[in-house]
């Protein structure tokens, strides 16, 4: 394995670590760690990348730490983060997408996210049970409890440190069912555990 500068790095490269940094510190990293270990079991990789020794944030600033690797080759950058306002999301129908890994190539979520109109996200619903917006897993408060999609398209890393917390649980979630929700949040490495909506869903999913 080696580490290889941006000016070297081939962009055929397929599976991508999404990492907060701030003012320097880096954010969950043994979560990040554990799924590019999972990643790299898949490929028969011989040995991992120790993301703790390879990682140097800006000390100043919101960073997303971008680690682009391969089973041969790990690239990382650093880009100035800025969170997209999100208030209102557009139901798109796949039945057959599949998203299993964080790969760099997503053309079909890309696509799907053209069709939002004049919403600002979309969430994917698969064989009727709702998934994932396109940059972000889903928790949808029922009145009792916080509850995520139990078969989302990717297992994100923030998902899983809530649910190994028990603050989440998970659940299929019926798309005729959400608009019923209390609440709404979005859960990814840079925005964390981000309630979006504390009212009427029906307001602001179409």
């Amino acid at each position: 394995m080696s580490v290889i500068s941006p000016q070297n790095f081939l962009v055929s490269k397929f599976f991508l670590e999404t990492i907060k940094a701030l003012d320097g510190k880096v954010y969950n990293l043994s979560y990040h760690q554990e799924r590019l270990e999972s990643v790299l079991d898949s490929l028969k990789a011989s040995e991992y990348y120790d993301l703790s020794s390879l990682l140097s944030p800006p000390k100043k600033g919101l960073y997303r730490c971008r680690v682009v690797y391969d089973s041969q080759e790990i690239n990382i950058s650093y880009l100035e983060y800025t969170k997209r306002e999100i208030k209102s999301f557009k139901l798109i129908y796949d039945d057959t997408i599949i998203y299993d890994k964080k790969y760099t190539k997503r053309d079909l979520i890309d696509k799907h996210f053209t069709q939002k109109d004049a919403n600002d996200e979309i969430i994917i619903v698969k064989n009727g049970l709702i998934t994932d917006t396109s940059i972000a897993n889903i928790a949808l408060y029922d009145g009792k409890r916080w509850l995520t999609p139990k078969s989302p398209l990717l297992k994100g890393t923030t998902r899983k440190r809530y649910l190994d917390e028990g603050k989440i649980f998970e659940a299929d979630i019926e798309v005729e069912s959400v608009k019923s929700y209390k609440k709404l949040a979005l859960m990814n490495a840079m925005i964390d555990f981000d309630i979006i909506a504390e009212e009427n869903l029906r307001e602001i999913i179409c």
